[in-house]
C-alpha cells in the first residue's frame, strides 16, 4: 500500500497544469485499481484548500467540482483512509525529531510521514522532493517524466 499526496491530487483536477492528463490517469487507474492505496484525511482537505483558492489556481474550482472529483475517489473500494491511533504521538514525536529546528513548512508532510510508519506504509506518490528528508520513506514521482509547472 501507498499514500497519494496532495500534489498529485491538485494536477488531476486542475486542468491548466501541465501534468494533468498524467495526473488524472494515475488517480483514476488507482481508483479503479484492486490494489489497496491510501490517503489521509489531511490530505483531502489540503486538496480542498488549494484548488479552491484564488491565489493558487488562475481558475479555482466551485465546491461541486470539488466534491464530484472526490466522491469517486472516496467511494474506491482499494482505498483507505489513515487516521491517527492511540500511538500517533510517539510516532508524530519521532518524525519530528528528524527534521531541523525550524521546520514549519514540513509539518504537514511530517503529519503524513507519521501516519504512514503508525500505518506501516512504507511509500508515497508525490511531486514534493521534501519526502526524501524522511528515512524509511520511499518517494515515487508518478509524473516525474511530465513537465513542470
Amino acid at each position: 500500500m501507498f499514500v497519494v499526496d496532495t500534489n498529485v491530487l491538485v494536477y488531476a483536477a486542475n486542468a491548466d497544469a501541465s501534468r494533468h492528463a498524467a495526473a488524472l490517469a494515475v488517480v483514476e487507474n488507482l481508483r479503479r485499481s484492486p490494489e489497496p492505496w491510501a490517503l489521509s484525511w489531511q490530505i483531502v482537505y489540503e486538496f480542498w484548500r488549494v484548488v479552491t483558492h484564488p491565489r493558487v489556481l488562475t481558475v479555482p474550482l466551485a465546491r461541486a467540482d470539488v466534491a464530484a472529483f472526490c466522491e469517486p475517489l472516496l467511494s474506491s473500494p482499494s482505498l483507505h483512509i489513515l487516521v491517527e491511533t492511540p500511538r500517533h504521538r510517539e510516532f508524530f514525536a519521532r518524525t519530528l525529531a528528524e527534521l531541523p529546528e525550524r521546520a514549519a513548512n514540513l509539518a504537514h508532510d511530517a503529519h503524513i510521514v507519521a501516519l504512514m510508519r503508525e500505518h506501516g506504509v512504507r511509500s508515497i506518490y508525490t511531486a514534493d522532493t521534501d519526502f526524501h528528508r524522511f528515512a524509511g520513506i520511499e518517494v515515487v514521482d508518478p509524473l516525474r517524466d511530465e513537465g513542470d509547472d
